[in-house]
């Protein structure tokens, strides 16, 4: 397992925003004590109560997804993300 800090847009480290990569494939971003995403065989999930849980969370979301808020809600609309309970 691999753990890494996010950077921001210049490259500095952002505390208590995590990169996660596991030993089975799987990709996750941690915002802190919390998984907001996992990405596993090509499918991408969100927890269904903290994805836009506040302005930090969606910052480094979309920046972990390059995507803006809008859409990533157009792919939860559509079924490409699947909102489940990832805590």
């Amino acid at each position: 397992m691999k753990v890494e800090n996010m950077k921001s847009f210049t490259g500095n480290p952002v505390p208590n925003q995590f990169i996660i990569d596991d030993d089975n494939g799987n990709r996750f971003f941690q915002s802190y004590q919390s998984i907001i995403i996992k990405v596993s065989d090509g499918k991408t999930y969100l927890d269904e109560k903290l994805w836009n849980y506040s302005i930090t969370t969606a910052k480094y979301r979309n920046l972990f997804l390059w995507e803006t808020t809008n859409e990533v809600k157009a792919k939860i609309e559509s079924g490409d993300y699947i909102l489940t309970n990832l805590n």
